[in-house]
């Protein structure tokens, strides 16, 4: 059997690194938030999406026309 009938990836030298352990919560769960919170939090999007944010300033005239 030669080496090209294998099925094996060369892509990869080394097997993938474990998944950090950050990924998996153990124990109890995440505490719910409190209403009060939750309306803060809706206040605070409703906010953040009427705001205007400033853009950088576009040049009015094309290149064509600048040169």
């Amino acid at each position: 059997m030669s080496s090209t009938d294998r099925d094996v990836d060369h892509a990869l030298a080394y097997p993938e690194p474990p998944a950090s352990p950050l990924w998996y919560r153990h124990g109890a769960k995440a505490r719910p938030l409190t209403d009060a919170q939750k309306r803060r939090n809706r206040e605070l999007l409703d906010i953040a999406q009427r705001t205007n944010r400033p853009r950088s300033p576009r040049p009015t005239e094309t290149l064509a026309e600048a040169s």
